[in-house]
Parts: structure tokens; C-alpha cells; sequence
């Protein structure tokens, strides 16, 4: 394969010294290409247009300098990385350091000899090379970076939806209630104009807001008929449960004798994850009601996370359409009756309001996940 020439770039007002420079570079013998440029606005004029390996410039010019090249080159974010070798007629040190404080790869006194010049040009080259080389080398590592996150990202969330199948698999087996409750939640949440990223993060926190259920036994779980005052206060325990689930630290981890997880485990019962933090949060406080008669901590009205008052209001609806074990699934226009009923009671009234407004797309929502259709591979695209 041929070398691809290396471009150069030559300023200086003097076209005699142009012309010296422009013979030395044919006479050289290297696969150098140059261009030849008698101000600095010239020469930032062709930087912009093309891409150049190094450039050499005289300090003394008419208007702008040697010294505001250096300048405009490095700070600009696409010239910064171009080697500059500067070339001058004068003998001062502090010139000289100057120059090089300014970002100036080397300094060459005039006249300069045809085997410094050169020299000087190879080295910068070399340089430049290496520095392309590396940038390179970030770039493909960024791509390879971004790729494995989004394989751990895509891996995490179906482990998140397989989890959340689980929990709902004993009354549910499609699963459809936990993507119905992810993707309306989504929708009121956008209807309320919250961050995206908090409406991203709810889309992938809400399944999980019956894990709890994992911990009730069958036969309170899957009673047909009403439970007894002992049985309620059983099944309630499932928020409290889902919430100990998510946010206890994986402790016994740390006692395998060939891994060294002491320093990756979270301090206390806490979590440093937004996504467990939220997760845990809407599964305590899923069935808090806004006039504060809800469990396990009958919070009233804004003292319920936004997150847990807005999944409240998909869980509820979506259980009085749904078949249970207790209860056939209820006609909607009565459904839809009693979340205007339980407005400013059980639910928070702009929750309400969003999801009114939000009509035609929840139905969407209905039609694509039915007691038919397996859904616990949903994406957020499909939200």
C-alpha cells in the first residue's frame, strides 16, 4: 500500500523565502506535499479547508504574526493538534519560550540549514502520526465502550422485565400486566412533562413494582373470593417485601473465598443505582393512596414519590380490567368512571388529569399487549 503524502504548510509575508522553502521540499526526497501561504489569515483559511500534517510558519509578519497563528490554532478544537515549527530571524531567549509556552512544537533560528529543517519536519511528522495514531485508538475504544454498554444495558433491562415476570407469574403468566403498567406509566409521565430520563428510568423501574409478591404464600395470593382481615394484612406485606428485595445489598457475595467483593458492595442496605433506588421506592409505595389511607406508610397527598403515585394510578386500572383469581375483569367505562371517582382521594388529581388526556394511546397500549401475547421482551421503543 502507498504511503499517503504528508501535507505541509508553509507562512511567510517573504515570497522569496516561500520560494526557498517550496525548492527545498522538491529536493528532499520525501513523500511531502506542500502549500505555501503569505499571511496568517491565508493560512487559517486553508487549515479550514484542509487537513494538514504540520505547519511552519515566520514569527515577524505584517498584521497578525507568527504569534497570533499559534494562537488561533490552538484554540481551535480542530487545529489545536498540528505540530507548528516556527521560524525567526531573532536571537531571544524569551521569544523562544514564549513560543513554546504558547503551544509552538520547536523554534528554528533564520537562515535555517536545509538538514535542520528537515530534521525538525520529521520529527513533528512522527509526532503528528502518533497523536493520530492515539486519537484513533480513543475513538475505536469509545465505539467498543459504547457497544458493551449497550449490550449491558439491553442484558440488564431483560433481566429486569424476566425479574418482573416472575413476580407476576403465579396470576399472570403473559405477563402483560407489568408491561401494560410500564408502558401507560410511561405515557402519564410524558403527559406531566417530566424529564425524559425520569420517564426512561420509570419505564424500567415500574415492572417491578409487584416483586414483593415472590414472598406471599399461593394460597393468600390466589384465594378466589375476599380475604380475611389476616389474609389483607398478609398480601400488604408484599410492598414492604418488594422494597427489601431490591435494596438489600447482595451481602453473602462477599463471603466467597475467591472473590473480592467487599469493595464493590454498598455500604449499609443502601444503593448507589437510580434504577434500584427508584425501583425500590415505587414498590413500598405503589399502594399509597393521595388522601393518605394507603399502605405501608399512609403518606398523604406530595409526600408519595411521584414515581409511586403515577404507577399507583396504572396498577390500579389496569387490575379492575384485568381477570384475577378473585374477581372477573371489570367493563371499562366503569373503569374509567372510578379513576374520575378516585381523583384527589386515592389518586393524585394531575396523575389523573395526564392520564385522561393520554385516552387514545393507553387504549393503544391495550390492543397491543392482550392476555394473548407474551410481553415481557418489550423494548422502550415499543412504549
Amino acid at each position: 500500500m502507498q504511503n499517503v503524502k504528508k501535507k505541509l504548510l508553509f507562512v511567510d509575508d517573504e515570497l522569496n523565502i516561500l520560494d526557498m522553502l517550496n525548492r527545498l521540499l522538491s529536493q528532499c526526497g520525501e513523500n511531502w506535499e506542500g502549500e505555501f501561504c503569505l499571511s496568517v489569515d491565508e493560512a487559517l483559511e486553508a487549515l479550514h479547508r484542509t487537513k494538514f500534517d504540520t505547519v511552519v510558519s515566520d514569527i515577524r509578519m505584517p498584521k497578525k504574526d507568527g504569534l497570533a497563528l499559534i494562537e488561533a490554532m490552538r484554540a481551535d478544537d480542530n487545529l489545536r493538534n498540528i505540530p507548528i515549527i516556527i521560524l525567526t530571524g531573532e536571537g531571544d531567549r524569551t521569544l523562544k519560550r514564549r513560543v513554546l509556552d504558547m503551544g509552538a512544537t520547536d523554534l528554528l533560528n533564520k537562515p535555517v540549514s536545509r538538514e535542520d529543517l528537515i530534521a525538525r519536519l520529521r520529527s513533528a511528522l512522527r509526532l503528528k502520526e502518533y497523536e493520530d495514531q492515539l486519537e484513533n485508538q480513543v475513538v475505536i475504544l469509545d465505539g467498543l465502550v459504547r457497544e458493551r454498554t449497550g449490550q449491558l444495558e439491553q442484558s440488564y433491562r431483560e433481566v429486569v422485565w424476566r425479574l418482573a415476570k416472575a413476580g407476576e407469574f403465579r396470576d399472570d403468566q403473559t405477563g402483560n400486566h407489568v408491561a401494560r403498567v410500564a408502558c401507560c406509566s410511561c405515557l402519564l409521565a410524558e403527559g406531566m412533562g417530566l424529564d425524559p430520563e425520569f420517564t426512561e428510568l420509570l419505564f424500567q423501574t415500574s415492572p417491578l413494582h409487584d416483586i414483593g409478591k415472590m414472598g406471599i404464600p399461593d394460597a393468600i395470593l390466589l384465594k378466589e373470593g375476599r380475604l380475611t382481615p389476616e389474609e389483607r394484612v398478609v398480601i400488604e406485606r408484599h410492598a414492604e417485601i418488594g422494597e427489601n428485595i431490591l435494596q438489600q445489598a447482595p451481602k453473602s457475595l462477599a463471603l466467597l473465598p475467591h472473590m473480592n467483593m467487599r469493595a464493590s458492595l454498598p455500604e449499609g442496605n443502601g444503593s448507589s443505582s437510580a434504577l434500584i433506588k427508584m425501583a425500590s421506592v415505587i414498590a413500598r409505595h405503589h399502594h399509597e393512596k393521595w388522601n393518605g389511607s394507603g399502605y405501608p406508610d399512609k403518606l398523604v397527598g406530595e409526600e408519595i414519590p411521584i414515581e409511586a403515585r403515577i404507577v399507583a394510578l396504572a396498577d390500579v386500572y389496569d387490575a379492575l380490567l384485568s381477570k384475577r383469581p378473585y374477581k372477573p375483569p371489570m367493563d371499562q367505562s366503569k373503569a374509567l368512571a372510578i379513576m374520575q371517582e378516585e381523583s384527589g382521594r386515592h389518586f393524585d388529581p394531575p396523575v389523573v388529569k395526564s392520564f385522561f388526556a393520554a385516552g387514545d394511546r393507553i387504549t393503544e397500549v391495550y390492543e397491543r399487549f392482550d392476555s394473548t401475547v407474551e410481553a415481557f421482551s418489550i423494548t422502550e421503543e415499543q412504549a
